[in-house]
């Protein structure tokens, strides 16, 4: 049995090895291409917000809207309320009083998902290309300039995102997360070489209307419909892209528990988008060739490994246990000193190499996004707590989000 758990350990080892060697690689051989993006020329836009309970971030959500360096006659802001339970209209309502491209729709019902009241937006939009935004989220000046050549340069290119960042980090979570949407970023940036962007996240993301009213529009059942809606268009076809040079600044949870909530809902939409799209897997060029294997992988390679954790702590728990409870009754020595070795083992070499690339590749996603947020100096414990603790958590939330999902026992 102890062969066969180093068998396991040394596979799962192995497997991070990869993944982190071909981002890498991925990496050094575009490394100069990282910020390039396509000239294009302005186009209408129609932007859709849906807003649910926004009221203290979407006033600022809006002016930066129309702070954008784009002309404002070829924009039009639709901000589609899901029936919120606070003043949300109203303040919109003051906005649309005083620009004539800022429309209010309120929603009959609340929906409880993002999905629904985008689809009413969209719907109701003048203009061929869409973006949608969130109400808590701010794009730079220059994001939609930035984006809207991916769409004009390849037809085939149907969606555009761009770096998510934090906005104004306070708390200890909210610098954490700071962390891991800078990491995140690079890392989309880096599938995008590939052609193997699978999500275009709510903050601001652009697409073609035409093409979405193709394929139906956003999954008003799943999650994250985000990220199931890269995967129908690249099902039928199309491609999606990624601009890091453009950013949008968006809102992070503040405590804990309200980070716990969405990265369960996070995992429970994923699942979804997994289970729906499971067929695919090895059909449908980078969909089922690399983004389902991948995505797999990156979903449950943890969870994989809380099991083996799990196994062996338990396993010598259990045996220092017996152990002593017998050495205590033979009265017999409970540890010798020849029973303690330091000596390094394969297992733990590759173990450590992985640790020890693991922060080599946060360090540089830092390094090269080089977010004004998340500041490397000073910085060297966060980073080290990201490694090591908050990313061991995602396991566990992995397992409460399966378990919400298979009771069905779970809402936006």
């Amino acid at each position: 049995m102890g062969t066969f758990i180093d068998f396991v350990f040394f596979f799962y080892i192995f497997i991070g090895l990869y993944m982190l060697s071909l981002f890498l690689f991925i990496y050094y051989s575009n490394r100069k291409k990282i910020y390039e993006y396509p000239k294009g020329i302005y186009e209408k836009v129609s932007i859709v917000m849906p807003c649910y309970n926004e009221a203290e971030h979407i006033g600022k959500a809006i002016e930066a809207l129309l702070s954008l360096n784009y002309p404002k006659d070829m924009i039009e802001i639709i901000v589609v309320d899901d029936k919120s339970t606070d003043n949300s209209a109203e303040v919109v309502r003051e906005y649309v009083r005083k620009y004539g491209n800022v429309k209010l729709i309120v929603n009959k019902r609340n929906s409880g998902k993002a999905a629904e009241p985008t689809n009413i937006g969209i719907k109701a939009a003048k203009y061929d290309y869409i973006a949608v935004t969130d109400a808590d989220s701010e794009p730079e000046k220059d994001a939609l300039s930035k984006m809207i050549g991916f769409l004009q340069k390849d037809k085939k290119v149907a969606a555009v995102t761009c770096g998510v960042m934090s906005k104004k980090p306070v708390t200890f979570m909210q610098r954490l997360q700071t962390i891991e949407y800078t990491v995140i970023a690079f890392n989309r940036r880096l599938l995008d070489l590939v052609d193997a962007v699978y999500v275009t996240p709510g903050p601001f993301a652009l697409y073609k209307k035409k093409v979405l009213l193709e394929v139906g529009l956003f999954d008003t059942n799943n999650m994250t419909q985000d990220i199931e809606i890269v995967w129908r268009l690249l099902s039928y076809g199309y491609k999606a892209r990624m601009c890091l040079a453009a950013r949008v600044y968006s809102e992070t949870p503040k405590k804990f528990r309200q980070w716990w909530r969405q990265r369960i809902r996070w995992n429970i939409g994923g699942t979804q988008t997994l289970m729906k799209y499971k067929n695919m897997i090895f059909r449908r060029g980078m969909l089922g060739n690399f983004i389902v294997p991948f995505f797999s992988l990156s979903l449950f390679l943890g969870l994989f490994g809380l099991g083996i954790f799990l196994y062996i702590f338990s396993r010598r728990a259990l045996i220092s246990y017996l152990s002593t409870k017998y050495s205590f009754a033979a009265s017999s020595t409970i540890i010798r000193l020849q029973d303690l070795t330091f000596a390094p083992g394969i297992l733990n070499f590759f173990g450590g190499a992985l640790f020890i690339l693991g922060i080599g590749f946060t360090l540089l996603g830092l390094w090269l996004v080089n977010e004004r947020h998340a500041k490397i100096k000073g910085n060297v414990f966060n980073i080290l707590f990201y490694i090591i603790v908050y990313l061991a958590v995602y396991p566990f939330i992995m397992v409460n989000a399966l378990t919400k999902l298979i009771s069905g026992k779970y809402s936006w």
